[in-house]
């Protein structure tokens, strides 16, 4: 048996330790004095003298000792005397992920079937229903951003919140990648769980304040996989024209507004967090391998936690308790007279 660091868990119990033993002492003198107040009140002493002989005042006194004893391991054991050491390894279910998705009108451009905005809620939910785990959050933002589900293990809340996005979900324009990662800080919790955001975007970062709250994001412990929609050569920005079909954005001098990927921004993002930067593809292929990058061990922090906890050792108080306490019932308090006499 291992006896190093010997220590109480619920020190806080072995004042009970102290004061319980004198209680039973002064409640066994009690119960002595009224005894022999009740005895003094039935008859005279001289006629108790004969009746009371058999009664072993050592006996008596054996019982209490033992009663005494038994409570003091008793509360001892309360206090949970431990030594010996184990070794217990403590791991966060999941993780929490966050997606941030740029829902501003370039997201509508075609050069991602059916179009960027569309393509990219499909591949979120694909790696959703693919992934099974962990906690799931959504962020949309243009010209500002906004938390439409919180992290929660409800997929299907989840999966309602992101088909409700669209380009109108944002009513401001622009789009500020800055503003939708410190939104995504502001929406982790702090906990012990790994952090991750997946940030799905054209990579237009009209702000450019992107990389600089990566860095913040970095610094707490957050890992950003970016993920770029659309195509280099980029495409043209269909507006809806009311009440009926579609017209094309166009800049102050009347030209066709062409809306390139820009994958720069993006590949600096993730290179500040430690995370990746992908091209989602026409089949959603981006976010496949940020999952296998999330699944495979090592990649991201491991947040497991090895502590040392003692072993518990009131187990043989308590069987001592016990062993006592049987003994004191078995202990009478008469003991056996030697009659004697003559012819």
């Amino acid at each position: 048996m291992d006896f190093t660091h010997p220590h109480f868990a619920e020190p806080r119990w072995l004042w009970l330790a102290a004061l319980a033993p004198l209680v039973v002492m002064l409640l066994h003198r009690y119960a002595a004095w009224a005894r022999r107040r009740q005895m003094a009140a039935f008859a005279a002493p001289e006629i108790l003298e004969p009746l009371v002989r058999s009664h072993s005042r050592a006996r008596r006194w054996l019982k209490e000792i033992l009663l005494m004893l038994a409570v003091l391991l008793a509360a001892v054991a309360l206090a949970r005397p431990q030594w010996g050491e184990t070794s217990e390894v403590t791991r966060a279910l999941g993780e929490d992920i966050l997606f941030l998705i740029d829902c501003s009108r370039s997201m509508l451009s075609e050069d991602t079937r059916p179009n960027r905005l569309t393509r990219a809620k499909l591949a979120v939910q694909d790696f959703v229903q693919q992934h099974g785990r962990g906690r799931v959050g959504l962020i949309a933002f243009a010209g500002q951003a906004f938390l439409q589900c919180p992290l929660t293990f409800d997929y299907d809340a989840f999966r309602e919140a992101l088909l409700a996005v669209d380009d109108k979900t944002i009513p401001v324009a622009g789009t500020d990648i800055g503003r939708a990662l410190e939104e995504g800080m502001a929406a982790m919790e702090k906990n012990r769980r790994r952090k991750i955001l997946v940030l799905l975007t054209d990579g237009e970062d009209l702000e450019q304040r992107g990389v600089a709250k990566a860095r913040d994001l970095a610094a707490q412990g957050m890992v950003v996989f970016t993920i770029g929609v659309g195509t280099p050569a980029g495409g043209v920005i269909p507006v809806p024209r009311e009440p009926v079909g579609a017209d094309l954005l166009r800049d102050s001098s009347g030209q066709v507004v062409q809306s390139r990927l820009s994958e720069d921004t993006l590949r600096a993002i993730a290179e500040a967090t430690r995370g990746r930067y992908h091209s989602l593809g026409t089949l959603g292929e981006g976010m496949s391998l940020v999952r296998r990058a999330i699944d495979s061990p090592g990649f991201l922090p491991d947040l497991s936690q090895t502590r040392k906890l003692g072993v518990d050792r009131f187990h043989f108080l308590v069987a001592a308790v016990i062993v006592l306490l049987l003994v004191e019932s078995l202990v009478g308090t008469r003991r056996k007279l030697v009659e004697t006499g003559g012819r």
